[in-house]
């Protein structure tokens, strides 16, 4: 017998396996503990140029204390969290380091995909002037869908579970022993760009977001035990550019707004962190860039600990 309305679809035995496939989304597939307390790599890619699925724009991990923390939202980031052992209904705080489509462009989705999932209770985001103006427009832009399960299924209303909180320099969040503040660092021509720096159980992780050479991020960063910077190898960028016509404009703008490996060295070297980590790679393509090529660029003005991000590397902390 056909079924003539969507409810009666919910309530027929193919709408539990549908509700399975949902509950093990919200689950996550990986059987790392949702609770460790560790960073990880969740998108290293740099730019939002789209290739074959793998190494995916910015998104990074931190989970202290249970509770997972998400520095910004490229592409990919939902599924990573997934595969990162995550589960969605679990997230309750976002972090967006500016605003290229590269570290927000999963901000709405993640939250609606978490709100699918399961979420039921209160998601704090933070990020600069604008945040709020995107998550609006996010909304508006699947009002009819919300509506429509919220009345059918019974969810509770998305946008009233999330609080946007835009921040500038400085303090941005404080709860229990965990602290994360803001340095506004030099990006152009995007004005609102910021570092992020994590303090917790007396460890310190910082990120630089994306930056050009910028030494006030030493002092921001000192002593931490992580700091995960963004990085470009200058010697690349023509040939990642090769054939694109918009390649001498674009070749200028990521040179004025990058951080060559051997500045990015310079930083970690004044700030004595604990380990380099390496990320946002421009150009991402090993065929142009080796692994050894970024660390022996790097070593000429660090000595310490350096690490080449990939996906889903994951550190303990």
């Amino acid at each position: 017998m056909m079924l003539s309305t969507r409810r009666q679809f919910v309530q027929s035995g193919a709408a539990l396996t549908l509700a399975t496939s949902f509950a093990g989304f919200g689950a996550g597939a990986s059987a790392t503990s949702d609770t460790a307390d560790r960073l990880v790599l969740l998108g290293t890619r740099g730019g939002p140029f789209p290739t074959a699925y793998g190494a995916t724009p910015s998104a990074n991990l931190l989970v202290y204390g249970g509770v997972p923390y998400i520095i910004d939202t490229g592409y990919g980031v939902t599924s990573k969290l997934l595969r990162a052992g995550v589960s969605l209904d679990n997230l309750s705080k976002i972090f967006i380091t500016h605003h290229h489509s590269d570290h927000n462009l999963e901000l709405g989705p993640l939250i609606y995909n978490a709100w699918v999932a399961g979420l039921r209770s209160a998601l704090d985001v933070y990020g600069p002037l604008g945040l709020r103006a995107l998550l609006t427009a996010y909304w508006q832009s699947l009002a009819y869908d919300l509506a429509i399960r919220v009345a059918d299924e019974g969810r509770p209303e998305l946008p009233a579970l999330v609080s946007t909180h835009e921040f500038s320099d400085e303090l941005v969040m404080e709860s229990g022993d965990m602290r994360v503040s803001a340095l506004r660092n030099y990006h152009p021509p995007v004005a609102e760009s910021y570092s992020l720096k994590f303090e917790f159980g007396g460890k310190k992780v910082v990120f630089s977001g994306d930056t050009a050479y910028f030494p006030p991020l030493a002092e921001f960063a000192a002593g931490a035990d992580y700091l995960v910077h963004e990085v470009f190898y200058p010697g690349a960028v023509a040939a990642m550019l090769k054939d694109r016509p918009n390649a001498p404009l674009l070749g200028a703008s990521i040179r004025s707004h990058h951080t060559s490996p051997e500045d990015v060295g310079r930083i970690a070297a004044k700030a004595k962190v604990g380990t380099l980590v390496l990320t946002h790679f421009v150009p991402a393509d090993e065929r142009l860039v080796s692994p050894t090529m970024w660390t022996d660029a790097v070593r000429k003005t660090f000595s310490g600990r350096i690490v080449v991000g990939k996906d889903m590397m994951s550190f303990d902390l």
